[in-house]
């Protein structure tokens, strides 16, 4: 693995890499509440194919981390991932998870001159996520997180006893065994980097995704127009079935908005299947031959 800072639109972000430069670039963009090291369990099972990239996204580890909420909008988060994308060289393949799948699917709708192929692992285009969400039913039950996360105050009660309650709320109903002392040790140092939890916390609290309360839907939900929204390259979902945060439901219809979609399902997974299947999820990659 190497390691570089760049300047993107005029401020630091931090990046890791594997493989050889010379190969295919692979942009891999972590979700919350994790970093760019996340990706270090199925990058390397990627490298052979891939020159893997994989930055601090703003507001995160050792990236630039604005203090407000407003600095958080998807168009600016997206942005950052374009200049990153205009300085390595593309268009190149994208891979998003969690909270780097709404990045990557940002940069596959409004710059799909950058993205070549889509690549997304438990995350979610945001029409029929915002469907579920709002419709009081399972998805909205399972998203009252959400909720709780954009009130004021919520990374100081998280991070209180070297952030017991954000290390619950990572592993709540979720396969852990993964999480080996020595990288949660790496988790908590990226966490207590001044003013990085607050930072992180502010993409849910900068998205205009509306949850329902359990049993009554949103009589006004927002809205996004379909044919705007649009993946137009070979787009390639892979999803581990055992995931309590992100419902199959949220998925439903994806081929409305991404018409040359491939479905893969990884048994035994949760939503950190990156973690718990890295082999089963590089082969699936390795594998597409859209």
């Amino acid at each position: 693995m190497k390691t570089e800072t760049r300047m993107l639109n005029g401020q630091k972000f931090f990046i890791r890499s594997w493989g050889d430069p010379g190969l295919p670039s692979l942009l891999m963009l972590h979700g919350f509440p994790e970093y760019g090291g996340a990706w270090a369990d199925l990058a390397p099972l990627l490298a052979q194919d891939f020159h893997c990239i994989a930055p601090d996204q703003r507001g995160y580890g050792q990236s630039w981390s604005p203090p407000e909420v407003g600095d958080y909008a998807a168009s600016a988060l997206v942005d950052d991932m374009a200049a990153l994308i205009g300085q390595i060289g593309g268009p190149l393949t994208v891979l998003g998870h969690d909270w780097g799948a709404s990045i990557a699917y940002g940069l596959a709708i409004f710059r799909p001159d950058l993205v070549t192929r889509l690549i997304i692992m438990n995350g979610v285009h945001p029409i029929p996520f915002q469907r579920e969400i709002a419709a009081g039913g399972a998805q909205s039950e399972a998203s009252q997180y959400i909720h709780a996360l954009r009130t004021e105050g919520s990374e100081d009660r998280l991070a209180a006893n070297n952030f017991t309650g954000l290390l619950a709320a990572f592993s709540a109903k979720m396969d852990m065994s993964w999480l080996t002392a020595d990288k949660q040790a790496e988790y908590l140092a990226e966490w207590a980097r001044p003013g990085r939890l607050k930072s992180m916390i502010h993409w849910y609290r900068a998205s205009p995704l509306q949850v329902a309360t359990p049993g009554k839907p949103l009589t006004n939900p927002p809205t996004f127009p379909l044919e705007q929204m649009q993946v137009r390259c070979p787009h390639l979902l892979i999803w581990g079935n055992g995931d309590t945060a992100l419902l199959p439901a949220s998925t439903k219809n994806l081929e409305d908005v991404a018409p040359d979609l491939t479905r893969i399902t990884i048994a035994d997974a949760d939503h950190w299947l990156h973690h718990q299947k890295p082999a089963q999820v590089a082969q699936a990659i390795l594998n597409w031959q859209p």
